[in-house]
């Protein structure tokens, strides 16, 4: 196995289901997440490795697939691995799964930012030596994500100290957790994602009061389910914080 791969495994917890008894999306991102971090600290490249030097890791883009969505107790494994390294930016990816196939797939991009200047610093200066292995699990260029056109739902959340990284900003799996809120309680409770974009644009802090919008579009070719453009903002001056496109389909029975 390539050095460039790291493996983990994850148990689904009751805390992680939703109402039909399956891990939430966000749950499922959040795996991914703790799995990349796990990762970079084993290189002494994590977060807290970072601080000490005055500077952190930032998610920029996030495009995930999923297959399906296992049930409370079981087994997955996720597989994660570093597959480019752009000058101001590193490409991470994620194949899940377990005895039964596939459960999901993602790509990422992530910058390393000054703590100080709020500026992105080169990858170079970190990621010399860190093994990459080039495959793609999501074949994506991280093309700029549209912004809705219209308003078709609208919600306003603050942002709650229990929503705050290590970065004390709003977490990255919050703002998803916001945009899915937005979407028609029909879907929510009859359909699942099968895939969600993420455009990470700007900062969030205790106290700020989120507004989730979405616009519905049609459906891209082959596909049946709807899709929603969201945007997240700042209540106050309208800041523009994350983008998303979402598409969504009826789960397989199994």
């Amino acid at each position: 196995m390539s050095g460039a791969i790291h493996l983990k495994p994850f148990e689904v917890r009751a805390v992680d289901i939703d109402q039909s008894g399956r891990i939430q999306p966000v749950v499922f991102l959040d795996y991914l997440l703790e799995s990349a971090s796990e990762q970079a600290a084993r290189f002494d490249i994590g977060v807290t490795d970072l601080f000490k030097k005055g500077r952190t890791w930032v998610l920029s883009r996030l495009h995930v697939e999923f297959d399906r969505f296992p049930a409370w107790g079981e087994s997955l494994t996720i597989e994660t691995w570093p597959s480019a390294k752009l000058p101001l930016y590193a490409i991470r990816d994620f194949a899940v799964f377990n005895d039964r196939g596939p459960a999901a797939r993602a790509t990422s991009s992530w910058l390393i930012v000054d703590l100080e200047t709020r500026r992105p610093v080169r990858m170079a200066e970190h990621l010399d030596d860190f093994p990459l292995d080039g495959r793609r699990a999501v074949e994506d260029d991280f093309a700029p994500l549209p912004s809705p056109a219209r308003e078709d739902a609208r919600k306003e959340f603050p942002v709650f100290f229990s929503d705050l990284d290590i970065n004390r900003h709003f977490t990255a799996t919050a703002y998803i957790h916001r945009a899915l809120e937005t979407v028609p309680r029909e879907i929510l409770f009859e359909l699942r994602p099968v895939s969600i974009e993420v455009n990470f644009r700007a900062e969030a802090f205790y106290g700020d009061v989120i507004v989730s919008r979405l616009e519905r579009i049609e459906a891209a070719g082959g596909e049946a389910g709807p899709r929603f453009l969201h945007r997240l903002s700042r209540a106050d001056g309208d800041k523009e914080l994350t983008l998303l496109r979402t598409s969504w389909a009826r789960p397989p029975q199994a």
